[in-house]
């Protein structure tokens, strides 16, 4: 299986630059796992699809605002940090531009010194480990100083920091926002509610392994970056109890997904718990706990492209997406919405 099998031709204009001004207005794909065979509707329109005894499952993790600008305190050379991931107290793993004036030992100041980062390592694919030091509240700073991480491909400047978190963020550690969920406002997750569909929530801290490019051609070498996650007991057994009484589990957005499939146990149980993750679904994998999933559309040759076809074929996702493009859908992050059941 070669990562080239999945290019498909985007025109730059499909890539949505900024969100609608109504998070639900956005138009719906309905693809059928049945036949392959596609409808045209609007967001909203995904209760017609949900039935009651159906369980969504939503990741309610919360985007930090992970970029900083500082300088150096020796040079006062200007540098950018990435906030990747925490690894321990006020370490962090970080992606540092330019890398090559960030070396073990520098040290790095942001707004005046308020807050100060030490480079302590040099890790895999070149990212750093920074130490922080602080007064005060590290997240009330970086809430201060920080930017919000937007994809590489939206060029324009996001007004409201909050259209790049969902209605039901909680629990603070994202590099990216899981953005099959920015579609549903609280009131339309009311009107699920509403209909018998029980709504569950599991967490996954997303990374930027999400938009790095798929570099080797044959589709199995490639290794993708681990994220942290975290399913509560309660979670896990409304899931199963869903399972077990014959409802369906749709997953919205491919992290809650992969949640879902690395916490399943061959015996199709989910498991409370919590853990890093570096599952890689492509064409070929057997799912073991989710029957539907709510997504947006995916970059050219990208692992989400790979996993979308591991659930709907390849053929039928690559047919919906030539007729997505024919259709002027808006594409990736702040885009239209696809489901797939």
């Amino acid at each position: 299986m070669k990562t080239s099998d999945f290019y498909y031709d985007l025109p730059k204009e499909l890539i949505a630059q900024s969100p609608l001004a109504d998070r639900s207005a956005s138009r719906l794909m309905h693809l059928s796992l049945k036949d392959g065979s596609v409808e045209h509707r609007h967001f909203t329109d995904i209760l017609d699809y949900l039935k009651a005894g159906d369980c969504l499952v939503i990741n309610d993790t919360k985007v930090i605002p992970a970029r900083l600008y500082g300088h150096k305190e020796d040079t006062g050379a200007v540098i950018e940090i990435l906030l990747l991931k925490r690894k321990e107290g006020d370490v962090w793993e970080c992606l540092v531009k330019p890398g090559k004036k960030a070396r073990p030992g520098a040290k790095i100041l942001f707004g005046d010194g308020i807050l100060k980062g030490e480079i302590i390592d040099v890790v895999e694919e070149g990212n750093r480990l920074i130490r922080f030091s602080y007064e005060g509240i590290f997240e009330e700073i970086l809430d201060r100083l920080g930017e919000m991480p937007l994809p590489p491909y939206i060029t324009k400047k996001l007004e409201d920091k909050n259209r790049y978190q969902t209605v039901y963020a909680r629990h603070e550690g994202s590099a990216a926002a899981p953005t099959a969920g920015l579609h549903f406002t609280k009131e339309l997750l009311e009107k699920v509610q509403e209909q018998g569909i029980r709504i569950a929530h599991v967490t996954l801290h997303v990374g930027l392994g999400t938009f790095r490019p798929v570099k080797v051609e044959d589709v199995t070498e490639h290794h993708m970056h681990s994220e942290f996650y975290v399913v509560e007991p309660e979670q896990a057994e409304l899931i199963n109890q869903t399972k077990k009484n014959g409802g369906r589990v749709i997953s919205v957005g491919t992290t809650s997904c992969r949640t879902l499939e690395s916490a399943t146990g061959e015996d199709g149980i989910l498991k409370a718990g919590s853990g890093w993750t570096d599952i890689f679904i492509y064409p070929g994998y057997r799912f073991k706990m989710i029957d539907g999933l709510i997504t947006n559309f995916h970059l050219p040759e990208s692992t989400l492209l790979m996993l979308v076809s591991a659930l709907a074929g390849k053929e039928n996702i690559m047919r919906a997406y030539e007729e997505a493009v024919k259709e002027k859908y808006r594409f990736f992050s702040f885009g239209d919405a696809m489901m797939i059941e």
